[in-house]
């Protein structure tokens, strides 16, 4: 059964990319680290500007004020640049990975009710297990790994061009051949 990889590898993959899930949890600690430092330094800033810039009293001159200032812009750049490493494992290897780990399975799945030629099944299997390695894959290895070289290939588009073109080939395919129940290849 040509589909029988894909399933295995959507399966494997699939269980790759929900690993991500316990590593972003363990990264919102120094996103609540970064929240309570700005809290604490932007909350400075709202209450000097509540009070007419007076501190206990005093009156802070441009340098005391312009120092508090930078130290609040600071740490909200620290929290921006938190959520940003979240954000990009996220969006990126974590929810692409696990929607191309699906897509795999069905496509193995569906590959076994298509009565068409075995090579046109075996470009479409591998169209899809290629795609997924070279878009979510390559993304895992970017934003997790920091491996540059992966988003340079990644820019390339290649992963995401395989998908589609294996979507096209799955429909015409599908078209050409599905049968209400299993093909033996």
């Amino acid at each position: 059964m040509i589909g029988k990889k894909n399933v295995v590898f959507g399966f494997v993959f699939l269980f790759l990319t929900s690993l991500l899930g316990p590593y972003m949890v363990n990264m919102y600690a120094d996103y609540g680290k970064a929240a309570a430092e700005k809290q604490t330094t932007v909350g400075r800033l709202q209450q000097l500007k509540q009070n007419n810039f007076e501190e206990e009293l005093t009156r802070l001159n441009a340098e005391q004020i312009s120092r508090a200032n930078t130290e609040g812009l600071l740490s909200l750049n620290l929290l921006f640049n938190v959520a940003e490493g979240i954000d990009a494992i996220k969006g990126g290897p974590h929810a692409h990975g696990n929607l191309e780990s699906l897509l795999n399975i069905v496509v193995g799945i569906a590959l076994c009710f298509i009565a068409v030629s075995g090579i046109f099944k075996q470009i479409i299997s591998w169209m899809f297990i290629v795609g997924t390695l070279m878009h979510a894959g390559l993304m895992y290895l970017e934003r997790v790994f920091a491996m540059d070289w992966a988003g340079t290939v990644l820019g390339t588009g290649i992963g995401p061009i395989l998908i589609l073109a294996g979507l096209l080939a799955m429909g015409v395919a599908a078209l050409m051949g599905f049968r209400g129940e299993i093909v033996r290849d």
